[in-house]
């Protein structure tokens, strides 16, 4: 990465086999726009400095304006024998300005140039992906808000437990992605430090000013410490961490909307622009955009997993394996973007099967906790009210009845304490009323859920804007 040409100390020309081997040239195009905003930083501050001329900087920066042109246009030609984006652009923007494109290069290396570039690069991915992400916040937040007394089981171990607001179902995932959110941001402080005149490793003795580029290219300040600075991939490595995270809690949720939508369950229902159907069996409608998404969470594993052994041991400061550090990184990027983009329109022309979804919640003895909390509020210590209930439960089933299906004579089987008001008391809507604690799902509490959310996406909009 250090040497900008093979003259000089080489007798041998590269070999084609070297030449492709090595090359990044054809993975990496997505940088140029910013390479080009590095290299322009850096002229216009080498001209400021006067360590080269305030014309050749000018001539500089237009030339390779006229670059990016070409590259939006289509008209730029990569060629694996250039390596890389940053000798390709370079290259031609020296065809283009002539000798005083030589001089862009003074005070710099590809080793601090390339690392700029791609921080700024993930930046600006930061953003975008925080903007699809409050996408999707925002439908799950009016899904929820649109079906307030829809009831529905809650599960652990995929066993009936509690009946819960399906409202309170979906805000668990509010607030998944809010966590991501939240980590990206915190990320994108992180990558707030500028690489960029670190040179090779050991910074440069011209008079450079690196508070200038880093305000230059939207960063807080320069980095600290200019070995570190071109050996460092730790916002690669945390990227590629935080897009897996992320891409766990869709492929969560896509494994409940895969199940949820089975004919077993028919709680919800896929739109059929969202599904595929079979090539033998002409009744079949699958999920397969919520499987693909589960599927691909995999890829973001392995994407980070790939990064951190990329890292492991690497001696400072610069090493030609850290060349690996992008596809990785570009992969994960796109697999959560499309993701995330694709999410949000599923959710929201989904169809919620109240009626099923409380069919659900009745017949799984989902009210027994409430039973062995009436029991306790008697009096009863709650080990033992847990006991009872569980008895019951296994009366009920043997006799094909409902908790509260039973007769009083049969209640008083069980406890004496119990009285009429237990009917009202184990009721599915009495159930969900009483968890009243904060974060609970009770409707008044999911409301005041809700409102705190809608806050949250205010203040985010507006962090964004």
């Amino acid at each position: 990465m250090d040497s900008t040409s093979r003259s000089g100390r080489f007798d041998l020309s590269a070999n084609k086999l070297v030449e492709d081997f090595n090359a990044t040239i054809m993975i990496e195009q997505r940088n140029c726009p910013f390479d080009i905003k590095n290299s322009q930083a850096h002229a216009t501050m080498l001209g400021r400095q006067g360590i080269i001329s305030q014309a050749d900087a000018e001539a500089i920066c237009k030339g390779l304006d006229q670059v990016a042109q070409e590259i939006r246009d289509g008209k730029f030609v990569f060629s694996t024998a250039d390596e890389d984006i940053h000798m390709a652009i370079e290259k031609r923007m020296t065809q283009i300005v002539g000798p005083a494109g030589g001089r862009l290069h003074t005070g710099r290396s590809r080793n601090d140039q390339t690392t700029t570039t791609t921080k700024m690069m993930l930046r600006h991915t930061i953003r975008e992906v925080q903007g699809a992400i409050l996408d999707l916040q925002k439908e799950v937040v009016e899904i929820a808000g649109n079906h307030l007394d829809v009831i529905m089981p809650g599960y652990t171990h995929m066993q009936t437990g509690q009946p819960i607001l399906f409202s309170h179902w979906m805000m668990a995932y509010f607030w998944m992605l809010e966590r991501d959110f939240t980590r990206f941001n915190d990320l994108y402080r992180r990558m707030g430090r500028c690489p960029l005149g670190s040179a090779a490793l050991a910074g440069t003795d011209f008079p450079i000013d690196r508070e200038f580029t880093a305000k230059a290219l939207g960063f807080d300040a320069p980095t600290e410490n200019s070995i570190d600075s071109v050996s460092d991939r730790d916002h690669m490595v945390e990227f590629n961490s935080c897009a897996a995270m992320c891409q766990m809690h869709l492929s969560r949720l896509s494994e409940e909307l895969v199940t949820f939508s089975t004919q077993d369950f028919k709680f919800i229902e896929l739109s059929d622009d969202f599904c595929t159907g079979s090539s033998i069996m002409p009744q079949k409608k699958n999920p397969d955009i919520a499987e693909k998404i589960r599927g691909k969470t995999g890829r973001t594993y392995g994407n980070l997993m790939a990064m951190l052994t990329i890292m492991k041991g690497l001696p400072l400061a610069y090493n030609t394996d850290l060349s690996e550090d992008k596809e990785q990184v570009f992969d994960s990027i796109d697999t959560l973007l499309s993701s995330l983009r694709i999410m949000t329109p599923m959710i929201a022309k989904m169809t919620v099967n109240a009626e099923k979804m409380r069919e659900g919640a009745d017949r799984g003895y989902s009210n027994a906790t409430d039973l062995a909390d009436y029991l306790a509020r008697k009096g009863v210590p709650f080990r033992e009210a847990h006991h009872i209930v569980g008895s019951m439960v296994n009366y009920c089933i043997k006799h094909g009845k409902k908790l509260d299906e039973l007769t009083m004579d049969e209640y008083k089987q069980f406890n004496d304490k119990i009285e009429e008001d237990i009917r009202q008391d184990i009721a599915l809507e009495a159930c969900v009323k009483a968890r009243t604690s904060y974060g609970g799902t009770a409707p008044e509490a999911v409301r005041t859920q809700l409102e705190e959310a809608r806050r949250v996406l205010r203040e985010e909009t507006q962090s964004l804007a």
